[in-house]
Parts: C-alpha cells; sequence; structure tokens
C-alpha cells in the first residue's frame, strides 16, 4: 500500500476530534503519536535545516509577535537585501555544519518585481551546492509563485500562524484568507508547503486544535510543519504574554504529527527555552526536523555543536538529502550563471 491511500491519511479531521485528541491522557497521546511516527519514518533521523535572513527588518505588517515589524520599536537594525554571493556563503558554511536543507527568509509583506531575480538566484546558487532550498518572502501571486518554481525552488514557507479565530488578535494587516490564496499559489506552481504556526501567543487550546485541523484538511498536507513556541521580544505586543505550559507545547507536536503522519513536523523557533529534556519529549510526540545553527532570522536558536550532542546522546542521526540524477543536473546546470548573478547583485546593491 503506498502513503497516500494509507488509511492513517485523513483530509475530513473535525474540530471535535481534534479536541479529543488534545484531551488524551499524555502518556496515551504521546503512544499514538509515536505510533503513527514510526509507521513513516525512522523514528532516530531528524532533518536538519538552517534559516538565514536575506532581508532584515522594516517589515510593515504588525504581527504582534514578530520584531522585525517597522511598528515596533525591539532595537533591531535594519538591512537590505543581502548580495548573492553571501547568501550562497551562508549556505555553503550551513551544508558544512550537517545542514541539508537552506532555508531563506525575507522581512517583506510581498517581494517586489524589481527583487525577483535576486532572489531566484540565490534559489538557484544554492541548489548547486546540493541543498534543498526553502524561502519564506510575504504573500506571492501567482506569477511570483510560478517564477521561484521555475528557479527550482523546493519548499515554501507561509505560516497560519494561529487558528482563523484567533488570528484577528495576532494581527489585522494580512487576512487568513490572503494566507491561503498565497498556499494555493503555491501548490499550483508545483512547490513543497512549509506551513505550522505559533503557539504561546495567548491562544485556547481550541485556536491550537482550530490551526492543526486548517493544515490536516488541506487537500495537501504541507510537506513541512514547523510549530513555533513563541518567543517574547521586548517591543512586541506579546512580550509580557504568559508562558505556555511545556506539556501543552509537547502535545501540539504529538496531535500535528498523528493528523499529518507523512509531514516533517519541525521544532522550530522557542528552541532556546528549551532544555534538552523538553527538546527529546518533542522527538518522542513526533517531530523530525530542527533549524539548527546560533540564529533562526532575529531571535537565538541553540548553538549548532549543542545540537550534535544531543543527537549523539539521543541515537538520532541528520536525515539525509538524496538528490536524483535529473536534479543533479539541473543543479550543474546553474553552477556557470552564479557569477553573473554576483555582477547583478553587486550592481544592485550599489544602485540602493
Amino acid at each position: 500500500m503506498n502513503a497516500t491511500s494509507h488509511p492513517l491519511i485523513r483530509h475530513d479531521w473535525t474540530r471535535a476530534e481534534v479536541k479529543a485528541l488534545f484531551e488524551l491522557p499524555f502518556s496515551d497521546l504521546m503512544y499514538q503519536a509515536q505510533t503513527v511516527h514510526r509507521s513513516f519514518f525512522n523514528p532516530n533521523e531528524v532533518q536538519v535545516s538552517t534559516l538565514c535572513s536575506i532581508k532584515t527588518g522594516a517589515c510593515p505588517e504588525d504581527c504582534a509577535y514578530c520584531p522585525q515589524s517597522a511598528r515596533y520599536d525591539t532595537g533591531l537594525e535594519r538591512e537590505k537585501l543581502m548580495a548573492v554571493e553571501k547568501v550562497i556563503e551562508e549556505a555553503k558554511a550551513a551544508k558544512a555544519s550537517g545542514a541539508t536543507r537552506f532555508c531563506m527568509g525575507a522581512a517583506w509583506r510581498s517581494p517586489k518585481g524589481k527583487d525577483m531575480p535576486y532572489v531566484t538566484n540565490m534559489v538557484k546558487g544554492v541548489k548547486s551546492l546540493g541543498l534543498e532550498t526553502c524561502m519564506t518572502l510575504g504573500m506571492l501571486n501567482e506569477d511570483q509563485a510560478q517564477e521561484l518554481a521555475n528557479a527550482g525552488l523546493d519548499y515554501y514557507n507561509h505560516n497560519l500562524d494561529t487558528s482563523p479565530e484567533y488570528y484577528g488578535e495576532i494581527i489585522t494587516t494580512r487576512t487568513y484568507q490572503d494566507r491561503l490564496q498565497t498556499l494555493a499559489n503555491v501548490r499550483k506552481a508545483g512547490m513543497k508547503v512549509c506551513c505550522g504556526g505559533i503557539v504561546g501567543m495567548g491562544e485556547e487550546e481550541g485556536d491550537r486544535a482550530g490551526l492543526l485541523v486548517q493544515l490536516a484538511t488541506m487537500p495537501e498536507h504541507p510537506e513541512s510543519v514547523p510549530v513555533n513556541m513563541l518567543v517574547k521580544v521586548e517591543g512586541t505586543p506579546l512580550a509580557d504574554q504568559a508562558d505556555l505550559d511545556p506539556f501543552d507545547f509537547i502535545r501540539t507536536i504529538a496531535v500535528a504529527r498523528i493528523l499529518m503522519p507523512k509531514s516533517h513536523v519541525r521544532l522550530s523557533a522557542g528552541r532556546e527555552q528549551m532544555n534538552e529534556q523538553m527538546q527529546a519529549m518533542a522527538f518522542l510526540a513526533g517531530a523530525n526536523s530542527i533549524f539548527y545553527g546560533e540564529k533562526l532570522l532575529t531571535t537565538p536558536n541553540p548553538e549548532a555543536s549543542k545540537d550534535m550532542q544531543l543527537f549523539k546522546r539521543l541515537g538520532i542521526t541528520p536525515e539525509a538529502y538524496e538528490i536524483h540524477e535529473d536534479e543533479a543536473e539541473q543543479e550543474a546546470a546553474v553552477v556557470n550563471q552564479l557569477q553573473e548573478a554576483q555582477l547583478d547583485s553587486f550592481f544592485y546593491n550599489a544602485a540602493k
């Protein structure tokens, strides 16, 4: 039986069913999540990604959690779009440290036309190194999504953040439907979807259930589901938000694993606040992807060496990224374009 016809793969989850999962005794929920996880993945492998901020700060959106919003005084230094060659160097370093996927994030509402040639050249350059590629650039229209797909982008990240009901408490400058439309454009272009949310923003358990229902009832589950724990940043509206109970976070990981068995569930922002025992429990609950490195966009992340030490103690190995022959040929074909991309990037930054 192939995975797509597996009885555990469902797209008709109801809010009541998901709420019932959250209410299970903790050991029963963990057992169910681990059983599902072992049906689809090697439980001792974790996919490793590195996230690079290619354009920092000055975002016009009002996301209440985000230090990159121009509306909040968080002391964040604004930076222009990074040069293509600098991004490639960051990707090389990430690969040398053990990452198999390189994610590039820009603090934009949506990319402008003049930016697209540079971000597509970043995609081509990173892929030529033998890494999977992911970008998060804000909202995309159909043409922009297709342009990124044509460049070879593997994943596009666009989180829903929270449930539809709680969404208005977190952001007012972009609608829930705006986010869903971007995801539809990404799917239509043929790219994989990276989509999850943030917990600990003052939402109720029902909102966490509502977020996961939105993800699990999509026609195709997101291939990657980042579950972020709020990182409280001074100057943002959520700076004084009460801490989330760690068991509530682990429950969210476990329920996500049960609802989306084939997806990589990523232990994402907030790991700096988690001790090793909490991270180990998240892996046991079905998390099998992490962001790796000293910084996750603009917030701290556990040092790479500490991650590898924890992996060794837990008997976990990084998941390998297999490059198929046709992908290798495509990646080799773009290497010769890098010098031209670097020259274009020089003139772009010089003109700003």
